[in-house]
């Protein structure tokens, strides 16, 4: 992004955080329509995408004031999207055939190009924390999130107690939440561990 951008950006977030309409309506001109765009094309109902973006655009404005942008704000809008979309899915699991987690990659796969180069990003970053855990928290991690396995399950491959299971899960959560969150939304990240830890 260019520096000039960045400038009118970090402006536009300063005067919204101080509770100014006119900034939050240059947000949402500028940004509403390519949102919907993206969001649309991972949930492939209008309606949806419709209330998916106004949902965003309502949490921002309710958050106003406490709005930090570790990414650019247009990372930081995409972000939003992966996070509410993937949500959507996850409380409508029930709707669809597919396993909705897995879907999700896929659908992000065909939406706008920045949502996908963020979430490529996101997880290139993550697997590259993932691959520099301690090696027995990455040999839990792995089994809990790549294969599904269950704490029980873990502990009785690996031949150790499920409490020693769990903490090593909290610490390989800890330790991933802590790199990723400089670049990443509170949401974003949460978006990225919630099939874990459930």
């Amino acid at each position: 992004m260019a520096d000039s951008q960045k400038v009118i950006d970090k402006e536009l977030i300063r005067r919204f955080n101080a509770g100014d309409e006119k900034a939050f309506k240059v947000l949402y001109d500028l940004y509403w329509e390519p949102l919907l765009v993206s969001a649309f094309n991972i949930v492939k109902k209008k309606g949806a995408a419709e209330d998916i973006l106004q949902d965003i655009f309502v949490n921002l404005w309710v958050k106003r004031g406490n709005i930090e942008i570790k990414t650019s704000l247009k990372g930081y809008l995409y972000s939003c999207v992966l996070y509410k979309t993937y949500d959507y899915f996850r409380k409508n699991k029930s709707v669809y055939t597919e396993d909705f987690t897995s879907d999700f990659s896929k659908r992000v796969e065909t939406t706008t190009p920045e949502s996908k180069m963020i979430y490529n990003e996101l997880m290139a970053h993550l697997n590259t924390a993932i691959e520099n855990l301690p090696e027995r928290n990455k040999e839990v991690f792995k089994l809990k999130r790549e294969r599904h396995l269950s704490n029980k399950e873990i502990a009785q491959q690996l031949n150790i107690s499920i409490k020693t299971v769990e903490a090593h899960m909290t610490k390989s959560l800890r330790i991933l939440k802590a790199s990723i969150s400089n670049i990443a939304t509170l949401e974003l990240i949460t978006f990225l561990f919630i099939d874990i830890v459930s």
